[in-house]
């Protein structure tokens, strides 16, 4: 069976934030903006994030103008912060290290 998602402590967030430099945890959801060089990199790094969203079957809600992305995760069908948010943030990470984030 697939691995569901579960819902984390506060003190499960605040040690997993460590590892994660520039999220931060705002209206009950993990939040992060980035800024790229241009609106093509941007929107690059929106659509390969698309791509790991859907394989995982867990879709953030973001916000992109031209060169910022804001993303905020939190997994609606258990009303907070999943362990699923931090792996789709881990990977997004990833995703926009490869995209020359600054």
């Amino acid at each position: 069976m697939a691995e569901q998602p579960r819902k984390m402590t506060e003190s499960e967030i605040a040690a997993a934030l460590k590892s994660l430099p520039g999220w931060t945890v705002a209206g009950g959801k993990l939040h992060r903006e980035y800024q790229f060089a241009n609106f093509v990199e941007a929107f690059g790094f929106m659509a390969s994030a698309a791509l790991v969203a859907e394989s995982m079957n867990h879709h953030p809600e973001w916000f992109n103008v031209y060169h910022k992305v804001v993303v905020d995760l939190a997994t609606h069908s258990i009303g907070g912060i999943s362990n699923f948010d931090f792996e789709l943030a881990k990977k997004m990470e990833a995703l926009a290290t490869r995209a020359k984030h600054p």
